[in-house]
Formats: C-alpha cells, sequence, structure tokens
C-alpha cells in the first residue's frame, strides 16, 4: 500500500455575490477530481503552467484548505475524514515548505522561537534546553551556523531563509514533506545547494517529497514520478524518465518541447508545438476534454463532450486523452495549432524575402532610365530644326561638316544613353539587401548621366550657332555663284542634316 494515496480530490471554491445575501452564483474549480499515488521514500513531483491548482492540491493534503469531495488516505486513515483536533496531530506526519520563505516566516520571532513552536506544539522535548540542542543540529545538518538562533528572518538571504524553512519541517520528524516551489525564488547557485540538501536529508532520513514546481529540469533531477497537471486535472502520470524521454499526451508533448536542450544538432532536429489560444478560466472550464480548446489534435465529434479519464498504457505510464495511441503512432492528424520546426526558418525564409525586394526597387529605376531618354530625345528633336536652317544657302562641303558635328553631338547623346541604361540594369541586377552607400552611388550615376546629357546638348547648340555664323558670311560672298546657278536651273538642294 502506497504511504499517500489521494483518491477524486476536488476543492472547490464559491464565488459569492451580494452585500446582505451571500449568494453562490459559481464556482472555482481550483482542483478537479485528482488520483494519485505515492510511495514511501520517492520523490513525486507536480508540474504545470501557474494557476493550474499545483498548491492548492498540496494544501488540501495537510487540509489546509477544505477539501469539496475525495479522499487523501496517509497510510491507511483518511485525513479528509478526520476531526480538527485528530488531524492537527497527524499533521507532525505532514509537514510542506512554502514557495514564499520571507512570508511564511514570522519577523517578529527569533530563529528558535519559530523553530521550537512546532516542538511545543507536539510535545516534542523535555524542556527547553533540550529543544534547543535539537534545533542546533537541525541547523547544522541543514548548512547554518548555531549563531543563528538569536537572529530574525530580515537578517538573512534567500537561500538560507529556505533553509529554516526545511529546517522547521524537520524538526518534527515528519514522513512526508510537501515541497511548494522550493527554489523558484532563489539564484542558480544557490538553487543547486538546496536542491543537494533536499536530496542528501532524503537519504538520510528516509524522506517522502512531494515537489511542485514549473522548472521541467529541477523537477526532472529531483523526482522518480512526475505528474503533469492542466486546469484541475491530472493529464499524464509517468516515471521521470519515460516522461521526458516519450510523453503521450499532447500538453506534455508542448511542454516538452519548449524545454532547451545543450546540443545544437539535437535542437535543430526538434520540431516545437505552439499552442493556441488562452488558458481558460477554472470558473467556466471547458466541456468534455479540459485541454481540447488549445490541443493541436481536438476531435470535436468527442474531446468537447467526453472527459477523459486517466488510463494507464503500460510500466507505470498514465494518460487522460481519447487518442493517445493515435498520437504517438503519427495516425491522426492535427487539426489546430502550430508546428514549428528548428531547421532554422531564417536561413529558408530568406530567399523569398530577395526576391520580393528587387520587385520594389525596379519601378525607381526604369523611371530614371526613361528620364534619360526623354532629355536625349528632346535633345535630338531641336538638333535636325536648327540644322536645316543653318544649311540654306551653303554647299556640300558646309552641309558635310554639320553633318560630322550632328553625328558627334548623336554619338555623345547614344553614350550618355547607354551609361544611364546601363546604371539602370545596374540596379536592377543589384543584390536586393543593398546598403545606403551603394544606393547613393546609383543616384550619382544617374546624377551623372544627366549633367553628360546637358553637356552634349550645350555642345550641340554651339555648334549649330557657329554653322550659321559660317553660313551668313559665306553667303555674301557667293551671291553670285548661285545666280549664274539659279539662271542655268541647276539650283542644289540643301541637305538635311541626319
Amino acid at each position: 500500500m502506497s504511504l499517500l494515496e489521494l483518491d477524486g480530490v476536488k476543492v472547490h471554491f464559491p464565488i459569492k455575490k451580494g452585500l446582505f445575501f451571500d449568494r453562490t452564483v459559481g464556482h472555482v474549480y481550483a482542483v478537479d477530481g485528482i488520483s494519485l499515488k505515492v510511495e514511501a521514500g520517492e520523490t513525486y513531483g507536480l508540474v504545470g503552467e501557474s494557476g493550474c491548482g499545483k498548491t492548492t492540491l498540496g494544501r488540501s493534503v495537510l487540509r489546509l484548505v477544505d477539501i469539496t469531495e475525495g479522499s487523501v488516505v496517509l497510510d491507511g486513515t483518511d485525513l479528509a475524514k478526520l476531526p480538527g483536533e485528530e488531524m492537527r496531530r497527524f499533521r507532525r506526519r505532514l509537514q510542506m515548505v512554502f514557495q514564499d520563505p520571507l512570508g511564511s516566516l514570522n519577523p517578529r520571532q527569533n530563529i528558535e522561537s519559530i523553530l521550537s513552536e512546532g516542538m511545543v506544539a507536539h510535545g516534542i522535548g523535555k524542556d527547553q534546553e533540550e529543544r534547543r540542542e535539537k534545533i542546533k543540529a537541525i541547523l547544522e545538518r541543514v548548512g547554518l551556523p548555531s549563531n543563528a538562533l538569536s537572529r530574525y528572518p530580515h537578517e538573512f538571504s534567500g537561500g538560507q531563509r529556505q533553509r529554516i524553512g526545511i529546517a522547521r519541517a524537520l524538526v518534527l520528524e515528519p514522513d512526508v514533506i510537501i515541497c511548494d516551489e522550493p527554489v523558484s525564488a532563489l539564484d542558480v547557485s544557490i538553487q543547486a545547494q538546496v536542491i543537494n540538501l533536499l536530496e542528501e536529508l532524503q537519504e538520510e532520513l528516509g524522506l517522502t517529497y512531494v515537489v511542485i514546481a514549473h522548472d521541467l529540469a529541477v523537477v526532472r533531477h529531483i523526482s522518480d514520478t512526475i505528474g503533469v497537471m492542466y486546469l484541475g486535472s491530472l493529464v499524464e502520470e509517468a516515471p521521470s524518465d519515460a516522461l521526458y524521454a516519450e510523453p503521450k499526451h499532447p500538453y506534455t508533448k508542448a511542454l516538452m518541447s519548449a524545454v532547451p536542450v545543450p546540443d545544437p544538432e539535437v535542437e535543430d532536429k526538434r520540431e516545437r508545438i505552439l499552442l493556441t489560444g488562452d488558458l481558460p478560466s477554472p470558473a467556466n472550464p471547458p466541456s468534455g476534454c479540459r485541454f481540447h480548446t488549445r490541443c493541436p489534435w481536438a476531435q470535436a465529434e468527442r474531446c468537447a463532450t467526453e472527459r477523459p479519464q486517466l488510463r494507464d498504457l503500460g510500466s507505470g505510464h498514465r494518460v487522460a486523452c481519447h487518442y493517445a495511441e493515435e498520437i504517438a503512432a503519427g495516425t491522426l492528424k492535427r487539426t489546430t495549432g502550430e508546428v514549428v520546426s528548428a531547421t532554422r526558418e531564417g536561413v529558408e525564409d530568406a530567399p523569398a524575402a530577395e526576391d520580393d525586394e528587387p520587385a520594389t526597387k525596379t519601378p525607381a529605376a526604369s523611371a530614371a532610365e526613361t528620364e534619360a531618354e526623354a532629355d536625349t530625345a528632346d535633345a535630338a528633336k531641336a538638333a535636325p530644326v536648327d540644322g536645316a536652317d543653318a544649311g540654306d544657302g551653303a554647299d556640300a562641303g558646309d552641309g558635310a561638316e554639320t553633318v560630322d558635328k550632328a553625328e558627334t553631338v548623336d554619338e555623345a547623346e547614344a553614350e550618355a544613353e547607354a551609361e544611364s541604361t546601363d546604371a539602370a540594369e545596374a540596379a536592377e541586377k543589384a543584390e536586393p539587401a543593398v546598403s545606403a552607400e551603394k544606393a547613393e552611388k546609383a543616384e550619382q550615376s544617374e546624377a551623372a548621366a544627366e549633367t553628360e546629357t546637358e553637356t552634349a546638348t550645350e555642345t550641340e547648340t554651339e555648334t549649330e550657332t557657329e554653322t550659321e555664323s559660317k553660313a551668313e558670311s559665306e553667303t555674301a560672298g557667293k551671291a553670285d555663284s548661285v545666280d549664274e546657278a539659279a539662271s542655268a536651273g541647276t539650283t542644289e538642294e540643301p541637305q538635311k542634316a541626319v
């Protein structure tokens, strides 16, 4: 028979309203039907989210809160049915180390008074001197100096206060110690010291622990059996190694996937299960399975209507899930939730981001290219008109000279256009993650192309002006020749500039 056995324990807190008449309008289902067994000399770990009822369950074992329904059996005696005086005597065999060490110690009492108070209540020690000697021995065992007897709680560090809480439980020589978050408020180095102390005391005194915690690494290190709680219910129970190696319940799978693994190769191959939605209120829990609103494998036709019971899957592994075997075998597909592969999503998503960015930058490059072409076209249109006017009355040699100069202007314009086009193509082929410095250089290249186009236009204008001046000077000297050619009907048609 187990040393401590809980069967269908329920703790419901009424919700009352009304100023003069206390009307019960509902209940907070803090603990809702938990059954478990703790063997003598072992450590039973309870894990779960904050607010799932772990602390309330621990307090209900000591009857610090009233049990609504169920039984708590210690060594064959049901504590839930004991009257107050008999329960007081049984509390010597059941002690608790509270989460807040400073809040659990009376600031108006020194350490000797705090530790001897329980001894006096249970009749341990013949006199104060005998009790003092026993307290000194306990303090030495937990690593505190004997001169701590006259000091007050505020004079100690957090780790020392937790040791005082452990010493207070040990002086009564209990069978079971319930440790409620014994190391959550301590530094990492102090946590290791307290955990090692608890293990040493268990070996020396044969203690039985119920460790309540949300730190999965601590629970795995210290526990023999682990129970996982969710919204007031026990959803899975298994030996420590089996639970961490192969969790069966979807909630446990999500918890274990959140525990980091030191080996990067193993970490990269793992899948992380991201639960959707918020934790439901214990005052209004979901129907059917308590976890179905967040479960990735939930089946509406059964999970939302039928509440699963803890069933044994073998080797002491119990799970409260309708489809535990199907989920383990991989035959049941996920309906909700998200599974994130640890294969570096950022690296896989990077090419998509690279493809999108050039598409954003291409219109700007095209606009620059269009603007350069428009400027070149305007300059080209202006050149033929002026060249035609200058060609009136000029001979073939003068026209050829004008054509050569116009071709020079066109070549300059073509080079400017080519440079502008090259700059635009370079902008299109640039890397998506181009820096601000490269973008600035591209803008400078476009500005240089525009400047060259303007220079070419000015050169063309100067050429046309020189041509006009030369044509006017030669017109007067060749008037006679033109008249003779006109009379002979051999007037030459002026050549147009290209």
